[in-house]
C-alpha cells in the first residue's frame, strides 16, 4: 500500500473491510479494519512498543488518541479508564469511522471519534484541555507538517497533562525530541525498544 493513502482524507483504495482478533494491553478485541488505513492487518511495532511501555492512564480525564488509525490506542485508553472521555482523531475519514465503530462494538460509550480539523476547532472553541495524549505520529508526512500537527495538539495539553509519542529512531526520534525541547516542552526519553523511542512530553 502506498504510504500516502492513510494520510489523505478520503483514501482512493476500496475499503475492503476485514475482521481481526487482537489482544490489546491484555484485553481481547474483535475489530474491523480496512484498506487505506494505517496498519490495517496487524498491531504495528511502534504501537506495540507504546502499549507495552506507557504507564497506566489516570481513571478520569479527557484523553486523545492522535492519529487513531482503526483505533488500537483508543481501545486501550477506554479499556484502562472507562470513566474517562476518550477522543480519537485522524485526517482519514475511513480511520475515524472505523475507530468509532470498533469502540462501540467493544461497549465503550465515552469514546468520540472526530476528524482532526473539526475536533481541533471544537476543543479550541470550548477551551477543553487534554489530560493525556497517546500517539504514534505520522513521521513520513515530513517535518514541517509534523511540527504543525504536534504544535496544534500539544498546545491543548492541560498544565499537568502529558503526551506519550512513539517514534522510530531512524525516522528522527532524537531530532524530534530536540525540536520539542527547543519549543519549550519538557521531553523525557521514557523507553527505547525495538528501534523505537517512547517520548514523554509535558509542560
Amino acid at each position: 500500500m502506498n504510504d500516502q493513502h492513510y494520510f489523505t482524507a478520503s483514501p482512493e483504495t476500496p475499503a475492503e473491510e476485514r475482521r481481526h482478533h487482537f489482544v490489546i494491553r491484555g484485553t481481547e478485541h474483535d475489530v474491523t479494519t480496512a484498506s487505506g488505513v494505517f496498519s490495517a492487518d496487524r498491531l504495528d511495532l511502534g504501537t506495540r512498543v507504546l502499549l507495552k511501555q506507557v504507564p497506566q492512564p489516570p481513571q478520569t480525564g479527557t484523553f486523545l488518541d492522535l492519529g487513531c488509525g482503526w483505533g488500537p490506542l483508543t481501545l486501550a485508553l477506554a479499556d484502562a479508564a472507562p470513566q474517562a472521555t476518550v477522543l480519537a482523531t485522524d485526517v482519514n475519514e475511513r480511520a475515524v469511522e472505523l475507530t468509532g465503530r470498533n469502540a462501540a462494538d467493544a461497549g465503550h460509550t465515552r469514546v468520540r471519534a472526530v476528524l482532526a480539523d473539526a475536533l481541533l476547532a471544537e476543543l479550541r472553541d470550548s477551551g477543553t484541555r487534554l489530560n493525556l495524549i497517546w500517539s504514534n505520529p505520522p513521521m513520513r508526512i515530513g517535518k514541517p507538517a509534523l511540527h504543525t500537527l504536534l504544535t496544534d495538539w500539544l498546545e491543548l495539553l492541560a498544565d499537568d497533562g502529558e503526551a506519550w509519542l512513539v517514534v522510530q529512531k531512524n525516522l528522527g526520534a532524537d531530532s524530534l525530541a530536540k525540536w520539542l525541547g527547543e519549543q519549550g516542552w519538557q521531553v523525557e526519553r521514557a523507553a527505547s525498544s525495538k528501534g523505537y523511542r517512547l517520548l514523554r512530553v509535558s509542560h
